[in-house]
């Protein structure tokens, strides 16, 4: 008879997303076992872009430094190139500065950040293994789980042991990829589009990179020949590793005929460049959500609820979202504040901002991939030169028409239609490239620096905070304090005398999400207002 282990929540993938709701989890101190069928190394480094909202967790669990310091030079220059191949004279070139010449934004407390999967993953690692209340087993897979009312049985072998054990968790959550075994357990479909093109990923070193290309140091450099868009090259590491992306069929792709490098010669330009292969990876593009984000107790987070196109580096990002709001809905379930509906609301709150993100991710493909008549493009003749000026015309509009980062889709997106977001009656904000801060419940609260150095973001994470400006009142604070403390919710308040912080807040009082974003906002509140408020954003309130 297998042994059965129990615990509060059952992590399935060990990838960042399921790292990071670990590292959440006992970061707030809470019991979770979380299962790799892998070793926990990484082999391809599909990962690279780190936004600005992810940094801003990263700063939460003290690791945003190590991110920083994991190794890519700050002095690499981050431009998307579109060329023929990076010997020839480039057609557009979308100019960024290096990392360190980049702002941290107005709106933020952190700037984005470079960091391959394979820096990223040991130091998430590290970070939860420094957890004491987070048990990881590596070559452990789920076989096959059970719900029932109380929670999760799970059957899981132990490749290394040769045997099986059961998990009995009060929670599951799946963090198993885009080909999720717990999502087609439950019978949940995903929605969208399964194949917007096959890609094969080329993984090879360069040695001296620096002096093989013609234009120079960029973050991307996007091909296009006869055909049309055929791939692009990205940065790994800053130095000489990259990743070569070839876009096509299934039959251009076909792995038994496939030369990786016959393609990296024709992205270099020319033939007389070293290089070596590390590793290959053939893959699809999808745009494709699951219909329901979980059933019961068990939740799907990262790749197995959503799955979007690379182009613009928000899959992961987009995850680690998913996880930041699961973290603390599962802390106040378990540590028995948390109402019933908490967990309902991880779905309202979470499959628009994945629709919303893949269909971005998806626009920035397919701006990149449709260009016309590019027959000529490649000849030294007025018809080539033809070509390349009106390809170079082309990207130009096309970049300029939009933002490739758009800091909207990063930091803007908004719980609105969220049963534990109390609203104000306030209209929503325009939906624009531009992120601009907004305090309207369901938003992201805003940053500000505070006079000792600290980010108003610093306050938030453990519990709810009470922010409260002049003309908040005293009665006010002890109502929202009595309140909590009868029903066990965890809360602090925060003074902040800054008029320039609290126009930006626009109220006397606001109430803020453990996971940063506005719960309530307002001027006055009664003693049965303020435990209606903290019922209603535990997930307690009728519904």
């Amino acid at each position: 008879m297998p042994f059965t282990h129990d615990t509060p929540v059952l992590i399935v993938g060990a990838g960042p997303v399921g790292l990071s709701l670990a590292l959440d989890l006992g970061w707030r101190g809470i019991h979770a076992q979380l299962i790799e069928a892998g070793d926990g190394r990484i082999e391809h480094s599909k990962i690279g872009h780190i936004a600005v909202r992810t940094m801003e967790f990263f700063r939460r669990w003290n690791i945003a430094r190590a991110v920083r310091e994991a190794g890519f030079p700050d002095d690499f220059r981050m431009s998307r190139v579109i060329c023929t191949n990076i010997a020839a004279a480039p057609l557009h070139v979308d100019a960024h500065p290096c990392l360190r010449d980049m702002r941290v934004p107005a709106y933020a407390c952190e700037k984005k950040q470079r960091c391959p999967q394979h820096w990223l993953q040991p130091i998430l690692q590290q970070a939860v293994a420094r957890q004491s209340s987070i048990t990881v087993r590596n070559h452990c897979r789920l076989e096959s789980f059970e719900l029932n009312t109380d929670g999760v049985l799970a059957t899981v072998r132990d490749d290394l042991a040769q045997g099986k054990t059961h998990i009995r968790a009060r929670y599951l959550v799946a963090c198993d990829g885009v080909d999720s075994t717990v999502r087609e357990a439950l019978g949940i479909p995903m929605q969208g589009t399964p194949k917007l093109s096959y890609s094969i990923g080329i993984t090879a070193r360069v040695p001296h990179w620096r002096r093989h290309c013609h234009y120079g140091e960029a973050e991307r450099f996007i091909f296009l020949g006869p055909e049309g868009t055929w791939g692009n090259l990205t940065t790994v590491d800053g130095g000489d590793l990259w990743r070569l992306t070839v876009h096509g069929s299934a039959q251009k792709l076909d792995l038994d005929t496939f030369d990786p490098a016959w393609w990296m010669r024709r992205a270099l330009g020319r033939d007389d460049v070293p290089f070596d292969i590390v590793a290959m990876l053939p893959w699809r593009r999808r745009e494709q959500i699951a219909a329901r984000f979980g059933a019961g107790r068990v939740l799907l987070a990262g790749d197995a609820a959503h799955a979007m196109s690379p182009t613009g580096g928000m899959g992961m990002n987009t995850g680690i979202g998913d996880a930041v709001d699961l973290g603390w809905k599962l802390a106040a379930l378990i540590d028995g504040w948390g109402g019933p509906r908490l967990i309902d609301s991880y779905e309202v709150e979470r499959k628009p901002v994945a629709i919303r993100n893949a269909a971005s991710s998806t626009d920035n493909f397919k701006v990149l991939t449709s260009p016309a008549n590019c027959g000529a493009i490649l000849d030294d003749t007025p018809e080539g030169e033809s070509a390349r000026n009106r390809m170079s015309a082309e990207f130009t509009a096309a970049m300029q028409a939009r933002y490739w980062d758009p800091s909207s889709i990063q930091m803007g997106y908004r719980y609105d239609n969220s049963a534990i977001c109390i609203p104000d009656g306030s209209p929503p904000p325009p939906d624009q490239a531009r992120y601009e801060q907004t305090a309207r419940p369901g938003a992201r609260a805003p940053h500000a620096w505070l006079a000792d150095g600290r980010s108003t973001l610093d306050l938030f994470g453990r519990g709810f905070v009470l922010l409260c400006f002049t003309g908040a009142g005293q009665s006010n604070r002890n109502a929202f304090v009595a309140a909590a403390r009868q029903r066990g919710v965890p809360l602090s308040v925060n003074d902040i005398t800054d008029a320039n912080i609290a126009q930006r807040y626009e109220m006397p009082l606001v109430l803020v999400r453990p996971d940063g974003h506005v719960a309530w906002r307002g001027s006055t509140v009664d003693d049965s207002g303020a435990l209606h408020i903290i019922d209603t954003v535990r997930g307690a309130a009728p519904a």
